[in-house]
């Protein structure tokens, strides 16, 4: 029988239990991206926490592009220095640490008249931002993946034990894979294998950057949950794809700020709703070798349990449940009650993301 306190190994990486914290936007860096105090202290109570693999807040690969106040940044070789120094105290806890990597796009409060690029796979205005991008160039979509390929690079450099691809939720790459956004005539719009050509040209370059030992991993939507939006039979698709060109893990999620009411990424979970990707990460799980992570939900180490042993799904990650509770998995070592965590989103939207509980 599969514990969630198993020791595994994945790609290369010792896994001191299938606990992985799941990125979120951490709201915490400075206005150029890098890192402070604050920031050190949430990571290093995380690691404190018991979890076994950290996956960063979202990072952002270019300087050219709008992005959030406080998001963190990796977009050039000056941060490589401060970085060393998270990863290196990370595995003092034994702890792996994954960068996530990503590009905003349109999905962006910043003020689009700053000279900061907004953009995306066509000009067509983001449902909740109300941004309309700019339709990217072949040469702006070359630029970025090269953007994503030094970033990788940079954060090997930094020590980071893999990084993950942020292509869900309506950012930048998940954009390109929705066809209401992606309205392109090129060779990177149209049918599927054209609208997915920019998530797998940008993983490819990657690999080309980092190496083929050094762990990537990609965060992808099951569906978009909208209409004209990305479905499951896309994403089982594209995680083929993904396991014959060598991704190490792909973590399940779903939806994004487009989606329908409360069919986004971060829900409110009436009780009967709980780990609302199972479903689709369970399918994946069957159908390909590459190991699954399912986020979303994940509140009770009874279904958690379950699902580990009922499903081939591998891993478990939760983001808003050790935003709540930094400590969580190591309560959970002597005390199984469900994550205090209630899903009411108010972590989210002001200066940094923090527990209502905890400010």
């Amino acid at each position: 029988m599969k514990s969630l306190f198993d020791k595994t190994e994945l790609a290369g990486m010792r896994l001191k239990n299938r606990f992985i914290r799941s990125a979120t936007y951490d709201g915490f860096a400075d206005k150029n991206g890098h890192m402070t105090k604050k920031l050190y202290k949430i990571y290093e109570n995380l690691a404190k926490g018991g979890v076994g693999t950290i996956i960063t807040g979202m990072t952002f690969v270019s300087d050219l592009e709008n992005v959030y106040p406080g998001q963190s940044g990796i977009y050039d070789d000056t941060f490589i220095d401060e970085y060393q120094v998270l990863t290196e105290m990370a595995h003092q806890y034994n702890v792996n640490i994954i960068m996530q990597l990503a590009c905003i796009g349109s999905q962006t409060s910043v003020n689009v008249n700053s000279g900061k690029a907004v953009w995306g796979p066509s000009s067509v205005a983001d449902l909740a931002y109300k941004n309309t991008p700019k339709e990217m160039t072949r040469e702006e979509i070359v630029f970025v993946q090269k953007s994503f390929a030094d970033a990788a690079y940079r954060a090997k450099e930094a020590g980071f034990d893999g990084i993950q691809i942020h292509a869900a939720h309506g950012y930048l790459l998940s954009k390109f894979l929705t066809p209401y956004y992606n309205r392109r005539t090129d060779q990177y719009a149209g049918n599927r294998e054209n609208r997915f050509r920019m998530v797998l040209e940008t993983f490819q370059a990657i690999r080309d950057r980092v190496g083929s030992s050094y762990p990537v991993f990609i965060k992808i939507n099951s569906e978009d949950f909208m209409k004209q939006g990305m479905t499951f039979s896309d994403c089982k698709y594209v995680c083929r794809k993904l396991e014959e060109m060598g991704i190490n893990a792909i973590e399940i999620s779903g939806g994004s700020l487009s989606s329908r009411p409360n069919e986004g990424f971060a829900r409110k979970i009436p009780p009967e709703k709980k780990s609302y990707y199972e479903k689709y990460a369970a399918e994946i799980a069957q159908k390909i070798k590459t190991p699954i992570i399912l986020v979303g939900g994940n509140r009770d180490v009874g279904d958690m349990t379950k699902i580990l042993n009922n499903t081939a799904v591998e891993y478990i990650s939760l983001s808003r449940p050790l935003i709540c509770e930094s400590d969580l998995i190591n309560r959970w070592k002597k005390d199984t009650a469900p994550a205090k965590c209630i899903s009411c989103n108010k972590c989210f939207g002001g200066t940094g993301t923090v527990c209502i509980f905890n400010r």
